[in-house]
């Protein structure tokens, strides 16, 4: 299935590009998802003519990512957890807690936003957690997971 992006995709390509997609992919993620169009005739004279405003929102979304990984890298959040004698969590600390820990703190960011390559943590101490803002743009937050 040939597509247009509406905006840069990560490992897809950027702003403008015709792609060739999985038509699963492109067809219930991507169109429904507002970030491409299929490539017919009509579509891509229709994008011709929005492409300065696609670019200029495209900048505007990255301006306001950058602002915020700003402020993320100024946050030092703590997370207060039940644990055991050696520091082990009972549970564990997902994208979801961290998510409203540092929107707790002042800065707005969703759960998908928050990277953890190792899954879940489950125990107690220091964190570099990773934050997906934009395509361009990753800040990281300092989280400190401490028992109750």
């Amino acid at each position: 299935m040939e597509i247009i992006l509406l905006e840069k995709i990560a490992g897809l390509g950027n702003l403008g590009d015709k792609v060739a997609v999985r038509p699963g992919y492109g067809r219930n993620y991507l169109i429904p998802q507002g970030k491409a169009v299929a490539a017919t005739a009509e579509k891509l004279a229709e994008f011709e003519k929005r492409r300065a405003e696609l670019e200029k929102k495209a900048a505007a979304d990255l301006a306001a990512a950058q602002a915020r990984a700003e402020a993320i890298g100024k946050l030092a959040v703590k997370i207060a957890q039940k644990a055991g004698e050696e520091g082990r969590l009972y549970g564990s600390v997902g994208t979801k807690d961290i998510a409203e820990a540092v929107t707790a703190a002042g800065v707005s960011i969703q759960k998908y936003e928050v990277r953890l390559p190792s899954g879940p943590i489950r125990q107690a101490g220091d964190y570099e957690i990773t934050v997906q803002l934009h395509g361009d743009v990753v800040a990281s937050v300092a989280l400190s997971i401490v028992p109750e």
